[in-house]
């Protein structure tokens, strides 16, 4: 292991878009970033083939990096750096992410991690739960992706594949076993609200749409449209309910809530402070400012995956970069 990694590539590989930058002595030098939907199509191969020119073009001339970090969807191995299969990345099966890019650098070291994950890492690290410990990130979006940080590190499990707090599991009002993302990330609130809608006598703007989404459910409750609050206040109960059992379990310092869903602020958030006020064992368990929005936007991923191959590679990683 060396003592200091001047120069981390920074690579963010998700399933709309790629991106990729340099991390220079702590600071965020350049980031390119290009759509990933045209190459989606055609394979792991040749979207790795232009994840490898897009990572060279962040590289400043005469700059060799001294370290990797890739955030990439999962499940993946990141003992092995191997991609076993990805939902946004269809096609994918157990490709070798991690030993390709290696190999396209000289063998450079290579840190891979679940891009959750590496947000998880990057809001602990820097963000809005800097040096909460324990720490647990959602994201709350088409999905719910999440990570959590205990002890410093990223908590993964002996199978590496941790957190996934997306998929707890729940019985829903008519008594199906649910994932939480079925139930409280956007395409779940626009779920919930297709399901229900047949049975709401009350006038809605959302009656009659050509398609019933997420945001069109969040930006109906802004609006005040009252079938709409009900859906985002349903949604908002089980995000609580997920949030006290990980409370149980984790005994959190912080929760950082990422993602667009997020931006129903407290139509949303209201709920689930009060879901968990209400359900938890004891007030003891809910420490003071322990809800809160993440700090970091769009790269998130980019700053957690450098973050994390600082981790990897130096002694001191909570100091090796700055915001």
């Amino acid at each position: 292991m060396s003592e200091n990694v001047a120069h981390i590539l920074s690579i963010d590989l998700g399933g709309t878009q790629m991106r990729a930058a340099l991390y220079q002595a702590g600071d965020f030098v350049q980031v390119t970033r290009v759509a990933t939907l045209t190459y989606s199509e055609q394979g792991a191969t040749a979207i790795i083939a232009r994840l490898i020119d897009l990572a060279r073009t962040a590289l400043p001339d005469g700059i060799t990096p001294s370290a990797i970090g890739i955030a990439a969807p999962g499940p993946l191995d990141p003992r092995t750096g191997v991609v076993m299969h990805s939902f946004a990345l269809p096609g994918w099966d157990h490709v070798p992410l991690g030993a390709q890019i290696s190999a396209a650098f000289g063998g450079v070291s290579v840190a891979l991690e679940n891009d959750a994950n590496c947000a998880a890492l990057a809001e602990y690290a820097l963000g809005a739960g800097r040096q909460a410990d324990p720490l647990i990130y959602l994201t709350l979006s088409t999905g719910i992706g999440g990570g959590v940080v205990f002890n410093g590190r990223l908590f993964t499990g002996w199978s590496g594949l941790a957190a996934e707090p997306g998929h707890m599991q729940f019985t829903d009002q008519a008594g199906v076993v649910r994932r939480l993302e079925e139930l409280a990330s956007g395409t779940g609130i626009a779920r919930l609200a297709t399901e229900r809608l047949p049975h709401y006598s009350g006038e809605t703007a959302l009656r009659g749409l050509p398609t019933l989404d997420g945001a069109a459910v969040g930006n109906a409750a802004v609006a005040g449209d009252a079938f709409a609050l009900e859906v985002v206040r349903l949604a908002g109960t089980y995000l609580g309910l997920g949030l006290v059992n990980l409370f149980h379990v984790w005994s959190p310092q912080a929760v950082i809530l990422g993602g667009s869903v997020t931006q129903l602020g407290d139509l949303l958030l209201d709920v689930v402070r009060q879901t968990v006020h209400d359900r938890i064992l004891n007030p003891l368990f809910i420490p003071p400012n322990w809800l809160r929005l993440a700090q970091f936007g769009s790269d998130v991923c980019l700053l957690g995956a450098a973050v994390n191959a600082a981790q990897h590679f130096t002694k001191s990683p909570s100091r090796s970069f700055s915001q």
